[in-house]
C-alpha cells in the first residue's frame, strides 16, 4: 500500500470484534515501528507496555471507558499503553532552551507510528487520551511516578470505513508564511 492511501485509510476505529485476537507476528511488526520512531536527540523517551491478556485487557478498557467515554475499550483485544519515560540530557537541555517538552512531541510521533503500522496490517485502532490513568496503572504494574500519556487499542474493527472529513487544504497548510 502506498503510503498516502494507507493514511486515507487510516481511522479511529471504535467498534472491535472481542472474538478475533491480534496475531502476535502482527502486533510485533506494529511494536517494532513504535520502537524505530523518531525522537529529539534520539531520546526514545518511551516504553510500551502491551496488554494482551483478555480479561485484563477487558480491565483496561473499563478504565478507559469512564464518564461514558470508551465503551467501546473494552472489547479491544489489544492495549499498547504509552508511559513516559525520561529523555536524555541532550533532549532535556534543549527543551529548556527553546521550552518545547520533546517527550510529548516524541510520543506522538512513536504514536502515529503504531495506528499507520495497525493500518498496515489490516488491524483497527483508535489513540485515547482519555482513562483513569490511575486505575491503569495499578492494573499494570507501572509505578504511580510515572505518566501513562495514551491507551492506544488495536484490534479487528467491526465497521466498514467512514469518509474521512478534514478542512480543506487551503485552511491549513501555507507556503512560505503564515496566510
Amino acid at each position: 500500500m502506498d503510503f498516502l492511501r494507507l493514511v486515507m485509510s487510516r481511522q479511529s476505529d471504535r467498534a472491535y470484534d472481542k472474538e478475533h485476537s491480534v496475531e502476535p507476528e502482527k502486533l510485533e511488526r506494529i511494536l517494532e515501528a513504535a520502537r524505530l520512531a523518531p525522537s529529539a536527540c534520539n531520546a526514545q523517551p518511551w516504553k510500551f507496555v502491551v496488554v494482551t491478556d483478555r480479561e485484563l485487557s477487558r480491565k483496561v478498557g473499563k478504565a478507559a471507558a469512564g464518564l461514558g467515554m470508551n465503551k467501546f475499550a473494552k472489547d479491544a483485544p489489544v492495549h499498547i499503553l504509552v508511559v513516559e519515560e525520561s529523555a536524555n540530557i541532550t533532549s532535556l537541555l534543549g527543551g529548556k532552551v527553546k521550552d518545547k517538552h520533546f517527550p510529548l512531541i516524541d510520543v506522538g510521533i512513536a504514536a502515529s507510528h503504531i495506528v499507520l503500522a495497525a493500518e498496515s496490517e489490516g488491524l483497527g485502532s483508535c489513540i485515547l487520551g482519555w482513562f483513569d490513568e490511575k486505575e491503569i496503572k495499578q492494573l499494570t504494574g507501572i509505578p504511580a511516578s510515572k505518566r501513562l500519556l495514551l491507551d492506544i487499542i488495536v484490534g479487528y474493527p467491526l465497521k466498514e470505513k467512514r469518509k474521512k472529513i478534514r478542512k480543506v487544504k487551503e485552511k491549513v497548510i501555507s507556503y512560505n508564511g503564515y496566510k
